[in-house]
């Protein structure tokens, strides 16, 4: 059971609040950064870059927390605003944790933020890292694979594939029982290379979604394809130049299938140069086609006939240098939101004449050029700092594979989480998108908590359930007979609890078991039968053993104490615990009762006028030495009086010389032993000071 700490009530304790915080990506889309917090485990979720921002003003806001103490790092996908922060928290935080992200996304992440630091054109003083530091954090990555399940410190994650980007992954992360889903960017819509974000085979307790488009629905791909193809057909049929600012990898592949495609069936566009300029295509290439299993079944079965990533229509352009700008073309260009490098050039150089065209084929973020240019401005300032009109044709068209209002929807319908956090949406989507999705349930009469947090505040929730102990090894095999309890070590470990024998501890714990052997030594000069009569007044049953050598001779009390008799001292040994502990005190005072009186062989029977106020006297001051002041009352009256221990209280009736005590049998044994044998010793025996 959950509940948000807003709603009143007992405060919740610590360890039951599991907190949410984004420290990026709150009420905004770039530097996604989530933190999750409970139990006393730290899990961030993504470490990635705003594009609108340089230097350290990209980072998300990660001086609230302490690195050191972020015990495990999970990146969703290559792209800059998840990722691009990473090589900077691995080598210049003391962050010690471990990360993870999928295979794919780390061979393609190495690429691509290679490709940020060149075309990134910001001074040396606000570079976040080189190319030196981007190969160190390599090492620093480990990888998962879809459906693969790790367990981190008692932290459980394993990932889904997510349908953004080739290899980005959905996590579902486990603490203590409590299932989180952090989807990532995903989409739930098959394109023409990768496959849909796939369900959860469990119901998450919380769902970190993102909320990029809000409320809303995107148009179909078909005609989102028909549309595209037809503006591009259109710029380049007036003589036009038509760019296409696109990230280095990521949706360029699918717009590229798209291009090739078109331009095979319309061959009066041959001679119209395509060019993917980027200087990844090779070795981005390459990753696609080694990781052709993550995309969809049309990929697999085209790939077996020719690879469809090798294209018939497409040139590759490494650099502005390499391009002889005569004619009308089709550029696609990185970095997507053109605030440097060459779709920035190519944009200021093309941006005056009205035959050109710049094609926005994804999601923009706030304060870019992409974004700004949308809102069709008169003039647009230059990288110069000089003003131009800005004359080319702009087109929106989004091929951002993220979820819109329907899927995310059937998404929540389906895996029905109790909690919603979203993330990844400009303030008025997601707070748009919350508003629907409260509404959508409150008219079917159902309830659902959603919370849409800014940058840096806190999603408390409470999740307390019954914590349950798994009996292990061999007292699992063990069958209680009459009721008997079962007796064993409670060993917590990461977030269960097992109950073992303490002979079973090395094989479910790293723990080893050790035995306290106590002994100890006191003058004695009685006689042997003197102390073999003590100690059976004391047991009623002891054993003697086999005598140690000539002079030393072994009285087993209780089973479990033995008494060592030389002429001169008598040894008490036994195996240390609390048990044991108040045995052996009841057998060192029957010792040392023994050695203060002279045993004379005449006196029995005992005389009929024995004094019962004196033998409560003993009992009373014999308990007190064992058990301390606290546990016996200082004065008493009637015949009666109660021993407490450990909250447990035994009962003494001196009248039948009973003791009773329900809470606890060896409690209710040793005292009464006690009491026997301080009767029997100064009944029977007349005692004379042995001084």
């Amino acid at each position: 059971m959950a509940s948000s700490t807003g709603s009143g009530g007992a405060p919740a304790e610590e360890s039951d609040q599991l907190i949410i915080r984004p420290l990026g990506a709150g009420q905004e889309v770039g530097r996604s950064c989530i933190m999750l917090e409970f139990k006393g485990k730290k899990i961030m979720l993504d470490i990635g870059i705003h594009p609108g921002h340089t230097g350290m003003e990209a980072l998300p806001f990660v001086d609230l927390i302490d690195a050191d103490e972020v015990d495990l790092l999970l990146v969703s996908h290559f792209h800059l605003d998840h990722a691009g922060a990473l090589p900077w928290f691995l080598l210049k935080t003391a962050f010690k944790g471990r990360c993870f992200m999928t295979h794919a996304t780390k061979a393609i992440y190495r690429w691509l933020l290679a490709d940020y630091i060149k075309v990134s054109n910001i001074s040396t003083d606000h570079i976040l890292y080189t190319e030196a530091d981007l190969e160190a954090s390599m090492d620093k990555i480990e990888t998962i694979n879809f459906h693969e399940e790790k367990e981190i410190k008692g932290v459980k994650f394993w990932a889904y594939h997510a349908g953004h980007v080739l290899g980005a992954a959905m996590f579902m992360i486990e603490i203590a029982g409590v299932k989180v889903l952090y989807t990532g960017d995903f989409s739930r819509q098959e394109d023409r290379h990768l496959m849909a974000a796939e369900l959860p085979t469990m119901r998450p307790d919380v769902m970190i979604v993102e909320s990029t488009y809000g409320t809303h629905i995107h148009e179909k791909r078909e005609d989102r394809e028909t549309r595209f193809t037809s503006i591009v057909h259109d710029i380049v049929g007036r003589g036009g130049r038509c760019l296409i600012p696109v990230f280095a990898l990521g949706r360029a592949q699918e717009l590229l299938l798209i291009l090739d495609e078109y331009w095979a069936l319309h061959p009066e566009l041959h001679e119209i140069p395509i060019y993917y300029a980027s200087s990844l295509a090779k070795k981005c290439m390459s990753v696609y086609q080694t990781y052709v299993n993550f995309m969809n079944e049309r990929i697999r079965r085209q790939i077996a006939v020719s690879n469809p990533f090798v294209f018939k229509h497409i040139s590759n352009l490494k650099s502005i240098d390499h391009f002889d700008d005569v004619g009308p073309c089709v550029v696609m260009a990185s970095p997507g939101m053109m605030q440097s490098g060459l779709s920035r050039e190519l944009f200021e150089m093309w941006c005056t004449d009205p035959k050109n065209g710049v094609i926005i084929a994804g999601y923009v973020v706030e304060g870019t050029l992409a974004k700004q240019i949308l809102s069709e401005p008169e003039d647009v300032t230059l990288l110069s700092g000089a003003k131009v009109p800005l004359k080319m044709s702009v087109d929106y068209i989004s091929f951002s594979a993220h979820t819109d209002y329907e899927q995310t929807s059937e998404f929540i319908r389906i895996l029905k989480p109790p909690h919603i956090v979203l993330v990844h949406g400009e303030q008025n989507e997601m707070g748009r998108l919350k508003a629907a999705l409260i509404r959508e349930y409150e008219d079917e009469g159902k309830h659902i908590d959603v919370y849409n947090p800014k940058n840096t505040q806190a999603v408390e929730l409470r999740f307390k359930g019954e914590k349950m102990a798994k009996v292990m090894g061999a007292l699992a095999v063990e069958k209680p007979v009459n009721g008997k309890r079962i007796s064993g070590i409670l060993v917590k470990r990461n977030f269960n609890y097992h109950i073992v024998a303490p002979q079973d501890l090395s094989k479910y714990t790293d723990l080893n078991m050790s035995v306290v052997t106590q002994r100890q030594s006191i003058c004695f000069s009685g006689s042997f039968d003197l102390l073999h009569h003590m100690l059976v007044q004391l047991a009623k049953e002891v054993e003697v053993m086999e005598s140690k050598g000539k002079e030393k001779r072994v009285i087993r009390v209780f089973d479990v104490i033995d008494v060592v008799y030389e002429k001169g001292l008598v040894t008490v040994e036994w195996v240390a615990s609390p048990v044991n502990d108040m045995f052996a005190d009841a057998a060192l005072t029957a010792i040392l009762q023994a050695d203060s009186i002279e045993v004379h062989p005449n006196d029995f029977p005992p005389p009929p006028d024995t004094n019962l106020d004196h033998i409560k006297e003993c009992v009373i001051d014999t308990l007190l030495d064992m058990f301390g002041q606290d546990c016996v009352p200082k004065t008493f009256k009637g015949d009666t009086v109660a021993v407490i221990v450990d909250g447990k209280t035994a009962t003494i009736d001196f009248v039948n010389l009973n003791v009773k005590c329900d809470d606890d049998e060896n409690l209710q044994q040793v005292v009464q032993s006690v009491v026997t044998r301080l009767h029997n010793t100064l009944t029977p025996i007349r005692a004379h000071s042995s001084t």
